[in-house]
């Protein structure tokens, strides 16, 4: 089949820039991203590019060259549906926070829908593929859907899970370590697979395109990120050994890391990994193990979850001990709310339960993120639902200015690697702090050396 319309339901962080890349890499192929936030919409389709609603490198000038060419956002989901051969499926599966499963297990209501709505507009073929992160055999779940509710037209169910790290998911998705794609192995099943690959292969080659059955597919997704995170938590359990012992988290991981069969990708010691799918796989994952009575196995991936849990405790209660065991109307200042540089994806960030501590001990928090508005700083504290929203507003003060978040604090807190707070003119941020002046550095970003000589008190993590 020769493809010359694609629709993607889910307009998000990985639906928009996923399909953006698709339109500019594809000019004969119309692709049109629809979702029902109205607001979500009208900023993908702002005159003004730099205003689209999620923020990576490159990604507003790849809008600019294909947006009103063959790249349209549009909250007409019917219309899309009902055009589109290929319907990506990227809306946002969240752990549950209700019923069976509640704390771990995937919630597939959105992915329903999805199915049910696909279902009732569809009157033609479509092959629909899995984006978002999905618990394996959630296909098998969308293809009865599409069955038996449907208008009897012939649906494919792909899974071609994304493998984009925020920050750089304009790089990972213009040169891929791999495209995934999982689908059935009768001939139809590969046939519709081969329609996806011929859509990649495009700009990505042939030998970076691999293909599986579904369940292979919708399995290797959840288990990169449990392995990824898992690494994390390996270093950042190590870093509190090396706090002990007087070794340096950083020299051991660049030891181990010259190992080529460890390598030294993700063993940077920090306050912990955030984002929204290496919690929320993991947890999937324990669910899923847990469903099939291998505890052993679902102990195991939840020690990762503790861990990391662990370090940001652990992070908030060395910042309160350090202060004097009180940080009562004292000045925090953060730099960094975003959960990683160059994005301004916020969930399950560091800082959001670092603050949540510390406002605990009655600190007034100062905030610097230069991607992250003080309306999402308090809706992030709002979700956690400890305290009310003017409790939190009271003690939470977003700045536009680093040197003023930082004017007059007790101390600083680096929760975010953005690469711009290693150039701050360090002496200025010391003469208008309190004295003494710490910095807590969640990242390992700074030079330790050289803020000890101007006069701050620094603590890294794991050193």
């Amino acid at each position: 089949m020769s493809i010359t319309k694609i629709c993607c339901i889910g307009a998000g962080y990985v639906g928009g820039p996923t399909m953006a890349v698709i339109a500019q890499k594809c000019p004969h192929i119309q692709v049109t991203v629809v979702d029902l936030n109205e607001e979500r919409i009208a900023a993908w389709n702002d005159e003004n590019v730099d205003n689209i609603p999620i923020y990576e490198p490159g990604l507003s000038d790849i809008v600019a060259e294909a947006r009103g060419r063959n790249l349209f956002f549009s909250t007409n989901v019917e219309k899309a549906i009902d055009e589109a051969q290929i319907i990506f499926i990227s809306v946002n599966t969240p752990t549950k926070t209700y019923g069976k499963g509640k704390g771990m297990a995937a919630d597939l209501k959105y992915i329903e829908l999805c199915a049910r709505q696909i279902a009732r507009i569809a009157k033609d073929n479509k092959i629909v593929v899995e984006k978002s992160t999905l618990p394996v055999r959630t296909a098998e779940a969308i293809k009865s859907i599409l069955d038996n509710t449907g208008n009897g037209v012939q649906f494919q169910i792909l899974s071609n899970p994304e493998f984009l790290a925020e920050g750089t998911a304009v790089t990972d998705l213009l040169n891929p370590d791999r495209i995934l794609i999982g689908g059935d192995t009768s001939v139809e099943g590969q046939k519709a697979i081969q329609s996806l690959v011929d859509v990649y292969a495009n700009w990505v080659p042939a030998d970076k395109i691999l293909t599986t059955n579904v369940w292979s597919s919708e399995l290797s997704k959840l288990t990169a990120n449990a392995f990824l995170a898992q690494r994390i938590s390996s270093v950042n359990a190590m870093s509190e050994l090396c706090e002990k012992t007087g070794a340096d988290v950083n020299e051991v991981a660049r030891a181990i890391g010259m190992d080529s069969r460890i390598g030294p990708k993700f063993l940077k010691a920090s306050v912990g990994f955030g984002g929204s799918c290496f919690q929320k796989d993991i947890l999937n994952l324990v669910y899923i193990a847990k469903s099939y009575g291998l505890n052993e196995v679902a102990d195991y991936w939840e020690q990762v979850i503790i861990m990391n849990d662990h370090q940001k405790r652990r992070f908030s209660n060395k910042m309160v001990q350090t202060l004097y065991n009180t940080v009562a109307d004292k000045k925090i200042a953060f730099l960094g709310w975003a959960f990683k540089k160059d994005t301004n994806d916020t969930r399950e960030s560091a800082a959001i339960y670092i603050a949540d501590d510390l406002i605990n001990e009655q600190a007034q928090i100062a905030v610097y993120d230069p991607k992250v508005s003080s309306r999402k700083v308090l809706a992030d504290l709002d979700y956690l639902e400890t305290r009310t929203s003017e409790k939190n507003s009271a003690n939470v003060t977003s700045f536009s200015d680093p040197y003023e978040a930082c004017a007059s604090a007790h101390a600083i807190a680096v929760l975010t690697e953005w690469d711009e707070f290693i150039a701050y003119d360090w002496q200025k941020i010391y003469d208008g702090m309190q004295k003494p002046a710490f910095v807590f550095d969640g990242r390992n970003i700074l030079n330790r050396v050289a803020l000890e000589s101007i006069g701050f008190i620094y603590q890294g993590i794991g050193s």
